[in-house]
């Protein structure tokens, strides 16, 4: 529950060693947070920067959940989990997700399953899930971190981006679908992030770092904003790109 002067108690951040998640706990992190809660897979990765945290902010309680983002049958019981050890969860944040650039799916079909289920059918379990926890509070945000690579699919990436469109879209839906909860959902749609997932590959324009996004997710978080991108630009850029006739878009270098 948020404090008396509108500061949310509780944050959880399920991907809980994303650059870009880890950067927007940061900016959420004030005085009045009591709990922060990091979700993953990785126990040692999330142990050390559970320390680091409880090292610069010496009031907040840091805690650790296990889970795997591609089992979606275990996000109910993750949920229950996370609120069992910090009470009502204030804001949550999903910075789970895969890119896996480079994969040859025509060599191995099979390997698109591991995409999906990271970021289409176990995100969109744990929205749910997360949802549900919230509608008994009576209150909660739910920030999800997409990308606009969901709102025209390009070519280079086919599968991650069908992905982001289909839990972008879904977010859409379940936010309009709670109105009237207490609850709400953020749609944090980000360029091309400069982080370690993506060292190595080409830039594209108009590309953003970890930090910029959090800053703007922090600036949208208790305003009534369903959707930012970042950087602001692009919501212009894409209302041209999505809108180009197939023949003019194909021959785009993307």
């Amino acid at each position: 529950m948020k404090n008396g002067v509108g500061v949310a108690q509780n944050i959880v951040l399920f991907g809980g060693t994303s650059e870009i998640g880890q950067a927007i706990i940061h900016k959420l992190v004030k005085p009045g947070v009591s709990h922060v809660v990091l979700v993953s897979r990785d126990i040692d990765a999330a142990e050390v920067q559970v320390a680091e945290m409880a090292e610069r902010y010496p009031d907040l309680e840091v805690h650790h959940v296990r889970f795997n983002a591609d089992d979606s049958a275990s996000m109910v019981h993750v949920v229950a989990e996370v609120a069992q050890q910090v009470g009502d969860i204030d804001v949550a944040v999903i910075a789970q997700g895969v890119l896996q650039e480079g994969v040859d799916y025509y060599a191995n079909p099979a390997a698109l399953q591991a995409v999906a289920d990271v970021n289409f059918t176990g995100t969109m379990v744990l929205m749910y899930a997360l949802a549900a926890q919230m509608r008994v509070q009576g209150y909660g945000k739910i920030v999800l971190l997409s990308s606009v690579a969901g709102e025209r699919v390009r070519k280079g990436n086919p599968v991650y981006g069908a992905t982001k469109a289909g839990v972008d879209g879904f977010a859409l839906a379940l936010d309009h679908e709670l109105v009237g909860s207490g609850v709400s959902v953020l749609v944090v749609r980000p360029g091309f992030v400069t982080t370690k997932m993506t060292e190595g590959m080409d830039k594209a324009p108009f590309s953003t770092d970890a930090v910029t996004v959090a800053t703007a997710v922090e600036k949208a978080i208790s305003s009534s904003r369903t959707v930012i991108w970042v950087p602001g630009l692009l919501q212009y850029m894409f209302l041209i790109l999505k809108n180009l006739p197939t023949a003019v878009w194909r021959r785009l270098p993307l």
